[in-house]
């Protein structure tokens, strides 16, 4: 069992100083819009990622007039007390520690302590390029797969300076080609291991997804969904060998495990062109309690649920549904927002679970 114990926040967004304690395995968030409870939510997500769910920027998270931010939070694991410390210094340098022990890479608290988060933002996933769909996959696989996280930090590294070499060579700055040879020989484990991964898990990720959306919509309206991988078809050095010339004329890498994208596609066509809103909604959504799913398979426990504002996006009917399904014995602590405190309550009375509620008001 994985739970939040309390947060501490200073200088974090519209948070000067302010602590909460959690003592439910529901807890509900309510207040007008702006008063924070997004911030909260985002604060609770830095804890388990190191960074934010919104922004890639750390300056961005920093209340305004201050210039740098601290979030403190206590987890009980399995019966042990765990002590994260998320600091920004007014340097800029970002420190995060665990009981007390700095990390020397971020990347090794990844995973520690797992949570999904649903926002309103996340209709992206859907609707945007194979980016966001990406993104999704990475955020999961990251928190299974240590060896996928450092390829994945290895490979994004690698690519881009082999993009940087093509544009240097389109600019005449230089005309090492030899060089490419080793970028391109350097991006092949890394590249191979994504892939290979990633085609692994999307194998049974996929299904469990198109199940959870019939379970919500009623019906799987002709769903099909296919990880799609430009190294499906070729290895990824040969890969780079044919389409090089292409990628100078281009000056960047235009084909690779960078391009990968889970394909959505209804009826035979592609989902966000034909999809009900309510279509849309169920899908994001089972994506999510999938992802849900697959981390407490894995991990043995549940992880950390973060519901923000999704009251305003699901019918009565899907909202109780996704209620039922992550509110059950067994599950994890569950954090949801809502303008609407009673709105909150009458939904998880009706579902007889142990919640509190925090009431928020403008600072």
């Amino acid at each position: 069992m994985l739970s939040l114990k309390y947060i501490s926040l200073l200088q974090y967004k519209n948070y000067l100083k302010e602590t909460f304690s959690f003592d439910k395995q529901v807890i509900g968030i309510y207040g007008n819009n702006g008063v924070g409870k997004t911030n909260l939510l985002d604060a609770i997500y830095y804890l388990s990622f190191t960074r934010s769910y919104f922004y890639k920027s750390d300056l961005q998270n920093v209340h305004h007039g201050q210039s740098g931010f601290r979030i403190e939070g206590e987890f009980d694991a399995g019966g042990q007390d765990q002590k994260v410390i998320c600091i920004l210094r007014e340097t800029g340098k970002k420190e995060v520690s665990l009981n007390n022990e700095m990390y020397q890479r971020l990347s090794a608290h990844i995973g520690r302590f797992p949570s999904v988060i649903i926002t309103p933002d996340d209709a992206r996933i859907i609707t945007e390029g194979s980016d966001e769909r990406r993104r999704y996959a990475d955020a999961l696989l990251c928190q299974l797969d240590p060896q996928y996280l450092q390829y994945l930090i290895e490979y994004n590294r690698l690519l881009q300076q082999r993009n940087n070499l093509l544009r240097a060579l389109a600019d005449r700055v230089t005309h090492d080609k030899i060089l490419l040879d080793v970028f391109d020989a350097q991006l092949l484990v890394p590249g191979a291991y994504i892939f290979v991964r990633r085609q692994d898990f999307f194998r049974e990720l996929l299904p469990a997804i198109k199940a959870i959306y019939q379970y919500i919509a009623g019906s799987d309206d002709d769903l099909e969904l296919s990880y799609q991988s430009d190294l499906s078809h070729f290895s990824f050095a040969e890969l780079l060998h044919k389409t090089r010339d292409r990628d100078m004329l281009l000056q960047r890498t235009h084909m690779g495990i960078h391009k990968d994208d889970i394909e959505l596609r209804l009826k035979g066509q592609q989902f966000k062109n034909i999809a009900s809103q309510g279509q849309r909604k169920s899908l994001l959504f089972a994506m999510k309690l999938a992802e849900y799913d697959v981390l407490k398979t894995t991990k043995g426990f549940a992880p950390l649920i973060l519901l923000d504002d999704v009251f305003e996006k699901l019918d009565a009917t899907r909202m109780h549904q996704l209620l039922e399904r992550v509110c059950s014995p067994g599950n994890g602590q569950l954090f949801i927002t809502d303008t609407h405190g009673n709105r909150i309550r009458e939904h998880l009375e009706e579902l007889s679970v142990d919640y509190s509620m925090i009431g928020l008001s403008g600072r």
